[in-house]
């Protein structure tokens, strides 16, 4: 059982301070096609705040807290993760000056950083396999963590063919793995356009900055120069969802992020979020968790130990 307090829904992320979203230029080192980064303190990263890249990326976070948002998932992690994400999914980072306590290792490839056809012979179907998956997104859970973090990180140390064989073993590793989730099983229906991410970007920091309080169609329409029926069509047909969907999970993300970190009361905690019902509350919460916030907060010792 996967126990870092993943739910089918929620994350936001911290406001990172960079502007436009754009495509992020990744460039391995010199004589590598594989580009791998250890830091063991949040150095305070480029990155677009709503970004995608061609490269496959293999995240490892040994300890820390935060927020994910990786296509259509969100969700709040409370102490490590393994993160396989595809092509092209559009994801925030994942951690930052706050919420980094160990190290993060990240590793970036193309997809064919072997060659166009290096993995369709038969001997890599199950990892071209999993590569597929991975345009989902695919988290892994503590088994698989606790197997494959220390290889992930000594990529960081090695180069050449070396480097290249123990990412041909770990992705092998990976494979077999039974220990993991897809995030985005809906799939991600955003499509990658330059006007398309700059409006999107506007309105996911938007609602970042003030889910806490009542954001109104109006408002969110107004932001993005668009009537509300255009906007609304715009918003279910980029996310799947809808506006006010979208903005519970961001609120329900965060009670899940202070029932595990504060000692405020449970009714206090659903309206530091944004809802001013309290019944309201507790049902969204259970919808999205599967459970109450009451048990969500009693069984958080148990699975924080099990992380």
């Amino acid at each position: 059982m996967n126990t870092s307090l993943v739910y089918h829904k929620s994350n936001f992320v911290t406001v990172v301070k960079k502007r436009k979203p754009v495509l992020e230029k990744i460039t391995p080192a010199f004589g590598s096609s594989i580009h791998v980064h250890k830091h063991g303190a949040y150095v305070g990263e480029s990155k677009p705040y709503w970004h995608y890249h061609p490269e496959i990326e293999l995240v490892y976070i040994n300890k820390g807290k935060g927020k994910r948002h990786i296509g259509n998932h969100l969700s709040y992690y409370n102490n490590s993760q393994l993160l396989l994400l595809g092509s092209n999914l559009p994801h925030y980072g994942f951690v930052d000056r706050l919420t980094l306590n160990g190290s993060e290792t990240v590793v970036q490839f193309r997809p064919n950083f072997l060659g166009n056809d290096f993995f369709n012979i038969p001997e890599m179907t199950e990892i071209s396999h999993l590569l597929e998956r991975s345009k989902m997104g695919i988290l892994f859970g503590i088994n698989t963590k606790e197997k494959l973090g220390s290889k992930i990180e000594d990529l960081a140390s090695k180069s050449g063919i070396e480097k290249i064989l123990s990412l041909l073993e770990i992705l092998n590793e990976l494979t077999n793995s039974e220990d993991y989730k897809v995030l985005n099983a809906d799939g991600f229906v955003f499509e990658i356009q330059p006007q398309d991410n700059t409006k999107i970007n506007v309105i996911y920091k938007h609602i970042n900055e003030n889910f806490h309080r009542h954001i109104s169609l109006n408002e969110m329409s107004e932001k993005v120069s668009m009537s509300i029926p255009a906007f609304c069509r715009y918003f279910k047909k980029v996310t799947g969802k809808t506006f006010t969907k979208l903005v519970n999970e961001y609120r329900i993300v965060h009670a899940t992020k202070l029932l595990s970190e504060s000692q405020l009361s449970i009714t206090d905690i659903s309206f530091e979020c944004g809802f001013n019902n309290f019944s309201h509350f507790n049902k969204l919460f259970k919808e999205f968790t599967g459970k109450s916030a009451s048990k969500y907060r009693s069984e958080l010792k148990l699975m924080v130990t099990h992380e």
